[in-house]
């Protein structure tokens, strides 16, 4: 049966946030839960899965507004590179000056995602692919069987990519990322961040 995936789109940005699932065995994982962690949650009882963890690709607020909410339902970690953890320290303030709200303390990070590193659902696996540049702990998270793959706001539908004028981005990096996604992992089917799913080429 393989690995399913549900989109929701959640927050002000229009974060996607992706529910991968083994239907088998009704395990799943919560990818970037940006915000609405209610409705994240019912979304995830409704359809009668238990997850085992809340991923981040990076530590941008828009990803994670919902990380401490939706991992406290369900008693699970939140997993994330620990080089974005300098991040989640200014999640209140970055979320208040571009959204004009005022949101929860951050999560911390319960278990760090690492290059390499694989993350369990029912049968199948999703595994970690280090992608820094748009943020230093960028990650990619692909299933090789399946040809998917989830791209955080490395690159869109659009052809275009992650930003990387930020003053911990890094161009340089940035682009190595993309190069080495596209040479990888062409043919892929690509989970962005934002806007709609898309091929690689």
């Amino acid at each position: 049966m393989g690995l399913k995936v549900i989109a929701l789109t959640v927050g002000q940005l229009q974060t996607n946030c992706y529910i991968v699932f083994d239907e088998k065995h009704s395990e799943c994982v919560i990818i970037d839960p940006g915000d609405d962690g209610q409705y994240i949650s019912v979304s995830v009882l409704d359809k009668g899965l238990t997850p085992t963890a809340v991923l981040a690709t990076h530590g941008h607020f828009d990803h994670v507004l919902a990380a401490m909410e939706t991992k406290l339902v369900f008693k699970v970690p939140f997993m994330m590179n620990k080089d974005d953890e300098f991040l989640l320290s200014r999640q209140q303030v970055t979320a208040e000056y571009f959204l004009g709200v005022k949101v929860d303390p951050p999560s911390n990070v319960d278990l760090p995602l690492e290059d390499g590193g694989k993350i369990k659902i029912g049968e199948s696996y999703l595994k970690v692919f280090a992608t820094p540049g748009h943020t230093p702990g960028s990650v990619c998270l692909y299933n090789l069987e399946q040809k998917m793959i989830f791209v955080g706001d490395l690159m869109f539908a659009d052809r275009t990519y992650g930003e990387a004028n930020h003053k911990y981005s890094s161009p340089i990096q940035l682009q190595k990322s993309i190069s080495r996604i596209k040479k990888d992992f062409k043919g892929f089917t690509a989970y962005p961040g934002h806007g709609e799913i898309f091929n690689i080429r």
